[in-house]
């Protein structure tokens, strides 16, 4: 018979968070379920370190352990209805018959302070944020506070930290930037290991829909392109709009720097590339290098951790965002194909009626997506870049003013007590809410948050470790191998030196001349030298230039253009990464 391993699981709790009795049941049914194969540990943490009453309770808890009496304190102090006071826990103590003057000797001395504050930091460690916190073999379990849940967690250990160090590499910043690395570097090495045809015969596999006789067909490529990154302009246009009406840019006096920065770093590069490319036949691409990849960026001063000033986090992903914007007004205005009246007619008329709900107050996030799907299709037909579909679905989708956590709390628990009365009263022995109390607790949840802000939250995983990979995997398979590549070439030299040159001299440029004429004012968090160092990691234009790239160029300049974008976003990376770390150690 196979030898069961044996089960850590440690709770932390505070006395003084009454909800700990509700969870002692739960506790006991699980430690009754494995039997002597548990171990189950009690340790503290509050997140209020000062409270008093917190201190007291876990104290006597402790010093009535080094009398044997741990499990009978345990159970008083979580029954215990008044203040916990020192009288109070001696009182306690005293009708277990504890030896009292050995028990208040205990309760003042140095051990059992240390051993709270090693409770206290043992759950930092463990990433412990809301009390009752329970770790499973010194993990942390993120599931439901149900006893069947939790045995479920125990039963399929490596399932569960399987799932758990998913969720470690989501929450790690830096990780769609590595996601989006792989694809980029995985296409570039199947692309030169003798695949060059198989991947060519992917990117123009043609797909379609079929609509009675219509049929509806376009290659791979183009559906990641046009279909699939219209998915991630409706959330870059959603998170945009987020952040105007209640982000960094809702302040015009926060918002007034990055801004002022974006404007920079957009126009000086696309100079840059119109003096290069002056009079030649690239020179509608002046649009490639005005792009930063936010996701790249950001994620590359993650690699420099918590010592990077959050404030300047702040400015880099407010600059960003209007970065984005002005980008997508490019791609909107100069880089469609050809125009077609009819089909922009009928796209107008879409506008005009998701306008009207927009304008009634219809919050249904479905009624805005459909539509949004007829307006991608009309839109494409018209000429127009399909990926404009996306932003206009996020303008129009309404915002709604946050609901109260308070009262939407309350209604949750009202609800949740009254099923609980339910179930205690009936004959069923079948523990389980009823639909409609179901459907109410969710309406009440889903108040906290507006329809844009749900669909946000809703593609943001989806867009960052599935669209973008594609996108990327799909648009940087270039033939190196053997490949003539002349970085003097107008369009080549006007890329790299638009995003290494002109980026950071057009933000730090503008910021500091509006900074002299007392336009705006940079962050006293934030030296100029760090200010330099993002703002050469801004120079990363890598998703936003490569969809610009594939809109202005085609063949031979195309795959230059990429590789001159791969080229000048690793550059910049190198040299931005360089400059911060060391100003930031300098500060």
């Amino acid at each position: 018979m196979k030898h069961k391993s044996p089960i850590d699981l440690t709770v932390f709790i505070d006395y003084t968070n009454k909800i700990a009795r509700t969870g002692r049941s739960i506790l006991i049914n699980v430690k009754e379920h494995y039997g002597e194969r548990l171990q189950l540990k009690i340790r503290f943490y509050s997140k209020r370190s000062k409270n008093k009453e917190f201190k007291i309770s876990a104290k006597a808890a402790l010093a009535a352990e080094l009398q044997g009496k741990f499990d009978e304190m345990h159970d008083l102090l979580i029954s215990f209805d008044g203040e916990y006071t020192e009288k109070a826990v001696y009182n306690l103590a005293d009708s277990l018959a504890l030896d009292m003057q050995k028990f208040e000797t205990d309760f003042h001395s140095q051990i059992i302070q240390h051993r709270l504050e090693d409770d206290m930091s043992l759950a930092k460690q463990r990433g412990i944020k809301f009390i009752p916190g329970v770790s499973i073999n010194g993990h942390r379990y993120l599931g439901a506070w149900d006893e069947h849940a939790l045995m479920e967690a125990i039963d399929s250990p490596n399932k569960y930290q399987v799932s758990q160090a998913m969720q470690s590499f989501v929450n790690w910043g830096a990780s769609a930037a590595f996601v989006l690395l792989i694809a980029a570097i995985s296409a570039l090495f199947f692309a030169n290991i003798g695949f060059i045809e198989e991947y060519e015969f992917l990117r123009h596999f043609e797909l379609g829909v079929n609509a009675g006789d219509s049929f509806f067909s376009l290659p791979l490529e183009v559906w990641i392109n046009d279909g699939l990154m219209a998915i991630f302009f409706l959330l870059v246009g959603l998170e945009i709009k987020r952040e105007i009406i209640s982000g960094e840019l809702s302040d015009v006096k926060k918002a007034a720097m990055p801004v002022i920065g974006a404007l920079g770093g957009m126009l000086v590069p696309a100079i840059i590339y119109l003096l290069i490319n002056l009079n030649g036949d690239g020179a509608h691409g002046w649009g490639v290098p005005m792009a930063t990849d936010i996701a790249f960026t950001l994620g590359l001063m993650a690699l420099l951790g918590s010592k990077v000033p959050g404030a300047l986090k702040v400015f880099i992903s407010a600059l960003a965002v209007t970065d984005d914007l002005g980008a997508i007004l490019v791609i909107a205005v100069f880089y469609g194909h050809g125009f077609h009246i009819t089909p922009f007619i009928v796209s107008l008329l879409i506008i005009g009626i998701m306008f009207l709900f927009n304008y009634y107050k219809v919050y249904s996030k479905t009624i805005y997506i459909l539509l949004g799907v007829f307006l991608w299709f009309f839109i494409f037909q018209s000429g127009l870049h399909a990926t404009l579909a996306g932003v206009i679905t996020a303008i129009l989708i309404p915002a709604r003013r946050k609901g109260n956590i308070e009262g939407i709390a309350t209604q949750a628990m009202v609800i949740f007590q009254h099923e609980i009365v339910t179930i205690r009263d009936s004959d069923n022995s079948q523990e389980s809410i009823r639909h409609g109390s179901l459907k109410l607790i969710q309406k009440a949840i889903n108040r906290l948050i507006g329809p844009g802000e749900q669909i946000e939250y809703s593609l943001e995983k989806t867009v960052n470790y599935s669209i973008l990979p594609l996108f990327a995997f799909f648009n940087t398979g270039i033939l190196v191998v053997g490949m003539y590549f002349n970085v003097f070439t107008a369009v080549n030299l006007g890329i790299i030196a638009g995003l290494c040159i002109g980026k950071p001299l057009g933000i730090v440029g503008f910021c500091w001349i509006s900074s002299k004429l007392g336009l705006a004012s940079l962050s006293k968090d934030i030296s100029w030298m760090q200010l330099i160092g993002a703002a050469f990691l801004a120079g990363v234009g890598f998703t936003m230039s490569l969809v610009v790239a594939a809109a202005a160029f085609e063949g031979q300049v195309l795959d230059g253009a990429k590789l001159s974008i791969l080229l000048a976003s690793a550059l910049s990376a190198i040299i931005g990464l360089v400059i911060l770390k060391r100003a930031i150690q300098i500060n």
